[in-house]
């Protein structure tokens, strides 16, 4: 009988096992590819209207701060959910989830690389080699901060490779910075308390993201392992049933802490905008300026993100199986994504006209 169960239940797992699978694939794939079209085409439909012009080439920078994003969230993700699961008591922290953090540094040299290039063609596509002006990166306040964020996301994929991945927080800490500074020059008015504002709202951005999409990992392989290990004993449900528990405990853990998250998100957020766009302005704006709809695009997703993540908690609370509140949560991880990619394209439009 020990012979013959297993060999069904692989026969089983190697036929409709695989379909999941494959769907989880696609469905990826579409994912990506939506991310990736909204800050392609996004520029087009944000500026149709409101006579501004938009620096060549917008839609391929936006893509490209999209993606430098994204490989933020993914590492900062990593080492918060880990610290998180630490804190769970009786988590089978034995069972460790694959780092995609190699990947995401490895993605994101590429496109801070690409990032830096524009800056060395003084802010254009480049198209030969030529054109661009690799030692006047070291001339400019921009070129500076474009060239600490290919040798951070460097740095990180050599941490996240080394025996001690946690020290790629420093280099990852360093690539944050950068994109606060960058995002507000010297002439801006008040550029301290804006790159502080936009520290902070990038961080806990990608500590909300990155952590969400590794702590469903986490709990994915937790349970994966719990019924490999326990296939032929008795004791299996009971192992799945812990498993479980551990899982739920890290995922209310995640929820409390991503509350927080949420308020410093939107505390900076709001006062980063009210700062681009003063209080008389902010509705007319929201409309007439590709910076405005945009922004207004992003609060729309924010706020059914908010919603998903509610369900989630209530789910938690209430349902009887706790760990329903992952389909909301992978919902969730979706509408992340694409307020990533809304993100990009708002970094790349015109800043809005500042009436007095």
């Amino acid at each position: 009988m020990t012979l013959i169960r297993p060999t069904a239940e692989a026969a089983g797992a190697s036929g409709p096992a695989r379909r999941p699978a494959a769907g989880r694939a696609v469905a990826l794939l579409v994912l990506v590819a939506v991310a990736a079209l909204i800050p392609l085409f996004g520029p087009r439909s944000a500026l149709d209207g409101t006579g501004e012009a938009a620096a060549p080439g917008v839609g391929g920078i936006a893509l490209l701060r999209a993606i430098l994003f994204a490989a933020l969230c993914v590492p900062v993700g990593e080492l918060f959910a880990a610290r998180l699961a630490r804190r769970v008591p009786g988590a089978p922290l034995e069972h460790a989830t694959r780092s995609w953090a190699p990947y995401a540094a490895a993605v994101g040299f590429v496109a801070a690389l690409g990032l830096a290039s524009v800056v060395a063609t003084g802010n254009l596509l480049p198209h030969h080699l030529s054109d661009m002006d690799v030692g006047g990166l070291y001339q400019t306040r921009d070129g500076k901060l474009a060239l600490l964020e290919v040798n951070a996301f460097l740095a990180a994929g050599l941490c996240a490779l080394s025996r001690r991945p946690a020290a790629q927080v420093w280099p990852l800490a360093a690539v944050a910075l950068a994109e606060a500074l960058r995002a507000h020059p010297a002439p801006e008015h008040g550029p301290l308390v804006g790159s502080g504002l936009t520290l902070v709202h990038v961080t806990c951005a990608s500590l909300w993201t990155g952590g969400l999409l590794h702590v469903l990992r986490m709990l994915r392989t937790w349970r994966a392992s719990s019924k490999a290990e326990t296939a032929e004993t008795a004791e299996m449900a009971e192992t799945v049933v812990s498993a479980d528990a551990a899982g739920a405990a890290l995922l209310g853990l995640y929820a409390r802490v991503a509350a927080v998250l949420f308020a410093a998100l939107t505390a900076t957020g709001v006062w980063s905008a009210l700062r681009r766009m003063p209080p008389g302005t902010v509705l007319d704006q929201l409309t007439a300026t590709s910076y405005g709809r945009t922004l207004l695009a992003k609060l729309v997703l924010v706020a059914a993100v908010a919603v998903l993540a509610l369900l989630a908690r209530l789910r938690l609370r209430r349902a009887a199986d706790r760990l329903s509140a992952c389909v909301p949560a992978r919902a969730e991880v979706v509408a992340l994504g694409l307020v990533v990619a809304v993100s990009g394209l708002l970094t790349a439009l015109p800043l809005p006209i500042r009436w007095s």
